[in-house]
């Protein structure tokens, strides 16, 4: 889907992603219960602060079914750290897909672009639209990066990177940022799988930094003639593992190998980052907790919400006009803020909530009463 393009009449002074925050609250009120910012959304995506977007600015194949998308973000970005996954919406058909990628561009690459490299599973439906299918021009949702499994800074002294297929992805971005740094650079060593040279991603870039810096060992691992990395691999190409700090990311196969690894020396597993592909199970409600009633303050309506149910389902089956956006906890566009009570994250189980904080509707159920500014 092609950007919008901002008619000729619109105001320059609107025309800025550094848009005054004054003139949006000023406007408030004659938008209730939309805000300025769904408006501007509207006349273009990249102007959203609520709803952050980028436009693709280039795609750039890797193998034959992966690609990186180069991503010019618009108003509402606010960068990311190395190692961290973003999740991004396309729409196809009419309706919007989301999904989440690790970014690996440098947190301060050229030009504010990011970088997201897909691989196209071809049981999927978004993949393979944004591999094969996603021109530039193209505008994408973008949620806010996540996770743990980053670069810290300063950097430690010794490190070591073990990968296997697209796992490659949050390292490349670390990778990246290390080769842009001055000063001296950690000891590095990256083990990395893939089925075969075809199918290995970055293997180019990876090949000529490691020829071009001293402070890179790359070991490439194909499989369909090496074999799966084993337990003995590891002690073989790194034998210092065990004092360097580690960051794994990969199949599930992969990552057990490590952690077995790891656990064979007190301390290795301190020192051990794991980034995995597969959902968590969502925990189930805590023995006697029944949720509690909601209510819904500037609509005027209250309900009871089990403590199993999304705020975001209570609010609709209610009668409230909730914010949305991919109901998966991707895109934070259900996001409503908490005038008192507490509530449960239904993936984690984590019990959080003070008053203001921003709640995620579509995966925060209730624990106890609770009052939304909705």
């Amino acid at each position: 889907m092609p950007a919008f393009a901002l008619p000729h009449w619109f105001p320059l002074s609107l025309r800025s992603p550094a848009l005054p925050g004054r003139i949006l609250t000023g406007l408030g009120w004659l938008t209730t219960p939309l805000s300025p910012d769904d408006y501007l959304g509207l006349v273009d995506p990249l102007l959203s602060a609520r709803h952050p977007a980028g436009v693709v600015a280039a795609v750039r194949p890797e193998t034959a079914d992966a690609s990186t998308l180069v991503i010019r973000p618009g108003r509402g970005w606010a960068g990311h750290r190395s190692g961290q996954y973003v999740p991004v919406g396309g729409e196809l058909d009419g309706v919007w897909h989301w999904r989440t990628y690790s970014l690996t561009s440098a947190p301060d690459a050229p030009g504010g672009d990011v970088t997201i490299t897909v691989k196209a599973d071809p049981r999927g439906k978004v993949s393979p639209y944004l591999v094969h299918r996603a021109p530039p021009g193209t505008v994408l949702r973008l949620g806010p990066p996540q996770g743990e499994f980053v670069l810290p800074d300063p950097p430690p002294a010794r490190m070591l990177f073990v990968t296997a297929g697209s796992g490659i992805t949050p390292v490349m971005g670390m990778l990246r940022t290390l080769a842009g740094r001055s000063g001296p650079a950690p000891d590095v060593v990256l083990l990395h799988s893939a089925p075969g040279p075809d199918a290995c991603l970055f293997r180019a870039e990876l090949a000529g930094l490691a020829a071009r810096v001293p402070w890179l060992r790359l070991h490439l691992r194909y499989t369909r003639t090496a074999g799966r990395l084993t337990v003995r691999d590891i002690g073989a190409l790194c034998p210092d593992r065990l004092g360097r700090e580690t960051w794994a990311c990969g199949p599930a196969g992969l990552l057990d190998v490590v952690r077995e690894h790891m656990a064979r020396r007190k301390g290795a597993q301190e020192r051990l980052h794991v980034e995995s592909f597969r959902p968590a199970v969502p925990p189930a409600p805590a023995a006697g907790e029944s949720g509690g009633r909601v209510r819904f303050g500037r609509s005027g309506v209250a309900a009871e919400s089990p403590a199993s149910v999304p705020l975001l389902e209570t609010g609709e089956s209610a009668g409230v006009p909730m914010p949305y956006g991919c109901r998966r906890g991707i895109c934070f566009g259900c996001l409503v803020p908490l005038v008192d009570g507490r509530v449960r994250d239904l993936r984690t189980g984590h019990v959080h909530g003070e008053p203001g904080e921003l709640i995620q509707t579509c995966v925060n159920g209730a624990t106890g009463p609770l009052v939304l500014d909705v």
